[in-house]
């Protein structure tokens, strides 16, 4: 069998797509082709399709909703592998959250307001999966996983699947032993407070309210594009450089917030990259300040 062929026969061919352009999977809404972009609906599908790519030697990337990804161009020559809704399954018992990887975060923190749980309010608004959140110890308003984790089940390369608590998932400012591993989240137990739910309406509204009076939500962007300096931050530096409002093609510094990149429409990823990269140069050049990108970049450009 041909590549196509034995992922068709772990997913079912409905659930494997050939060439298929990255620009509808992500919040970019750019990038070019994947070869392969499969869609599976359980650990073991997972397992089995990590296995296959290694052993065939090809390059394959777990992805959710696209919220933190910058796709060249040209596509990924290899396989995408999307854990998003096909394992988005959120239960909620005696104070506990356990969800699967592809669930939305702000599905999550819906789920705790509706059990009357606290301290998953700052995550209401974060675009991304519970997986990639995880991963990357996602953050905002003073909130951030750690705080809220108990543990998470994840995959190694090596095809075993492991339940790792808190204390040993490493996780600090946008990293996690998830990362630094190479792991696959598969799923996570958040472990919460009991709260006053029209208290925690409040706050999930309050928080609202400032991502739409300091955000550009109107736009696609991968979020916070570059990563906060220790003892700046990254937006404050990007318009002291001068650079609010500054475009390549239709890539741009956000008015609203410069540490937001947008596409205004049809931006591609060379474009964004061409943005990324002056950005970097020039607040360097005002602040001695060497910005690091958070938006990952994976293909080719």
């Amino acid at each position: 069998m041909n590549l196509y062929e034995e992922l068709c026969s772990i997913t079912g061919a409905k659930h494997v797509l050939q060439n298929e352009p990255m620009s509808g999977h992500t919040t970019f809404r750019i990038g070019g082709p994947a070869d392969f972009f499969v869609m599976p609906s359980d650990t073991e599908e997972i397992r089995q399709i990590a296995a296959l790519c290694r052993r065939e030697s090809v390059p394959y990337y777990v992805v959710g909703n696209g919220s933190n990804l910058l796709v060249g161009d040209r596509g990924y020559r290899g396989v995408i592998v999307q854990v998003f809704k096909n394992m988005n399954h959120i239960s909620v018992d005696n104070g506990k959250i356990c969800a699967q990887a592809g669930a939305l975060l702000s599905k999550v923190a819906a789920a705790a307001y509706e059990a009357g749980l606290t301290g998953l309010e700052f995550a209401s608004g974060i675009p991304g999966t519970l997986g990639g959140a995880v991963r990357m110890n996602a953050g905002a308003y003073g909130g951030e996983m750690k705080q809220v984790l108990e543990s998470a089940e994840v995959l190694t390369p090596e095809g075993e699947v492991l339940a790792i608590p808190e204390k040993e998932m490493k996780m600090g400012y946008r990293t996690s032993i998830v990362s630094r591993m190479d792991y696959i989240v598969l799923g996570a137990t958040l472990a919460l407070e009991p709260g006053d739910k029209q208290e925690i309406r409040a706050r999930m509204d309050e928080l609202k309210e400032k991502r739409v009076a300091k955000q550009p939500l109107e736009y696609g962007s991968a979020g916070s594009t570059f990563k906060r300096p220790e003892g700046y931050f990254a937006g404050k530096l990007i318009e002291d450089a001068g650079l609010r409002g500054f475009r390549v093609g239709n890539a741009q510094v956000s008015e609203k917030h410069c540490g937001f990149v947008i596409n205004r429409g049809g931006a591609t990823a060379a474009e964004v990259v061409e943005l990324m990269d002056e950005v970097v140069r020039r607040v360097e050049e005002t602040s001695g300040v060497r910005l690091e990108p958070e938006v990952k970049r994976i293909g080719e450009f």
